[in-house]
């Protein structure tokens, strides 16, 4: 890949230094996790990135085939409480927002990330596209998308676990597809 240099120092500038490089067939998308945000997941219709307001399965499948590029980003954190996941999460999409820019500044006109979890931009989601507030940042995370993170992180050698407690040290993903 052309400009891969410039590109993983893009990471560097932006924190993310434990990432592996797949292809976008290698991303596993299972009907099960659009299952798991159906029945489990308080944001379901809630938010504008996520289901029912996201792609269906196949057409997320057919999505993630059109890259020959991704990039799995290895995010890690320990907190004390729920309120530090919701602001730190934030954090990091902002973060990976402003990647993503840079990366299609350089000439990847395709990049599109994937943030760590459902959007929290702004305090109230308008719970629909067309009045969403933050249009042009606005990502789904990847469950949003039917990807199986912990089928993914694991075929490509990282850990994943179900947490028993929130003061558990987090293994979160992130994916940037580019082209």
């Amino acid at each position: 890949m052309e400009n891969l240099k410039q590109i993983e120092d893009l990471f560097k500038k932006y924190g993310f230094e434990d990432y592996k490089w797949i292809s976008g067939k290698d991303i596993k998308v299972a009907q099960w996790v659009r299952f798991k945000c159906m029945y489990g997941c308080s944001f379901y219709g809630e938010k504008s990135t996520c289901p029912p307001n996201v792609p269906d399965v196949s057409c997320c499948r057919e999505f993630f085939s059109e890259f020959s590029h991704a990039v799995v980003f290895h995010i890690k954190k320990q907190v004390e409480n729920e309120d530090q996941v919701s602001a730190w999460c934030k954090t990091i999409n902002n973060k990976l927002s402003k990647l993503e820019k840079e990366v299609f500044i350089t000439g990847f006109y395709k990049a599109f990330v994937l943030y760590i979890d459902a959007c929290n931009l702004c305090t109230e989601c308008a719970n629909d596209r067309t009045n969403c507030k933050n249009k042009k940042i606005v990502r789904p995370c990847t469950e949003a998308l039917a990807v199986d993170v912990y089928g993914t992180a694991r075929s490509i050698g990282y850990p994943i676990k179900v947490l028993s407690e929130i003061t558990e040290e987090m293994n979160r993903y992130a994916i940037l597809l580019i082209e």
